[in-house]
């Protein structure tokens, strides 16, 4: 398999065996058939899980008079520092032509020092006896309010900008509605640090960012001596693997309200996603447009329509 594209981003063609594809991620591979005519498996499988489950189709030359035989061929099983060497040869094709994040080449993400630090380390604790999943001790509830209209209309007792620390800390996990102030045209580090002996996958609405690092164990500053500040991937989605954590740079150009989650189904549900809110107190047509004025407005945003 040639991988050739990830995420919108044109990637070293490297040719693998098998790649892992972790939950939210999609890539482009190309195939050449160049095999004697007969029929061949396809086989797509789970990792990291409990149980294996298996995916599989068969490859079938229009020549082809023999069919696939014998045990469909086992996926890779557990191997959590293979995945992360594997991990580490997706490396961004700086001889593409293709459009970049920086189209203009105005700047080039190795080049820049980030502006801060935000530390993101995910949990599963009980909460009122319940099982809920959380970011820096702090699991979200939705308000009866979208933020993007509290934010616009400066609505009060919606959201609060010390809701969720940059970094963990020793507080009870509790519940509220997470949001992270930035402002725009920071240029951020973000690190994802899991303590759990899980798999995670983390994805940020609105933005593409640089995956600039890989490691085991708990992220410290000297961690920064391994990231790849020449050629990292940009794609929305990175895996964390267990017990390690994973470093992203991003530009923070696109003014808005965007939504930083577990891209896994059941711990984003029960609370491990936060609120990214980048914010230029300058109003300009320039960096976002106005919300519509036929826009749909609900929660305490309706008593705007209806005083």
């Amino acid at each position: 398999m040639k991988l050739v594209e990830v995420e919108g981003s044109h990637v070293i063609q490297n040719l693998y065996d098998s790649f892992d594809v972790h939950v939210g991620q999609s890539l482009s591979i190309l195939v050449t058939l160049d095999q004697s005519p007969k029929d061949y498996y396809i086989v797509a499988s789970t990792r990291f899980t409990t149980t294996v489950l298996t995916s599989t189709s068969v490859l079938h030359y229009t020549n082809s008079q023999t069919p696939v035989s014998g045990p469909v061929p086992a996926g890779p099983v557990n191997q959590f520092q293979w995945s992360l060497m594997q991990a580490r040869t997706i490396r961004w094709n700086l001889t593409s032509n293709a459009a970049r994040p920086n189209p203009q080449g105005s700047f080039h993400y190795g080049k820049i020092t980030p502006s801060r630090t935000i530390l993101l380390a995910n949990s599963a604790p009980l909460i009122n006896g319940k099982q809920r999943y959380a970011v820096n001790g702090i699991s979200y509830i939705h308000p009866d309010t979208p933020l993007k209209l509290a934010d616009h209309f400066n609505i009060p007792g919606v959201f609060t900008l010390d809701s969720i620390r940059s970094a963990p800390t020793a507080d009870s996990p509790h519940l509220a509605t997470a949001v992270l102030p930035s402002s725009l045209h920071e240029f951020l580090e973000i690190v994802f640090q899991n303590n759990e002996d899980t798999m995670q996958s983390w994805h940020l609405d609105g933005y593409d960012f640089w995956v600039v690092g890989f490691g085991s164990g708990t992220w410290t500053q000297a961690s920064r001596k391994g990231y790849n500040l020449v050629d990292a991937l940009t794609r929305h989605t990175t895996q964390v693997y267990p017990k390690s954590w994973t470093a992203i740079f991003v530009s923070l150009d696109n003014q808005g309200m965007w939504n930083l989650r577990s891209a896994m189904w059941d711990r984003q549900y029960l609370g491990q996603q936060a609120y990214l809110r980048v914010y230029n107190p300058t109003s300009s047509l320039a960096n976002e447009y106005d919300i519509p004025t036929n826009a749909l407005l609900c929660g305490k945003a309706d008593a705007l329509r209806h005083p």
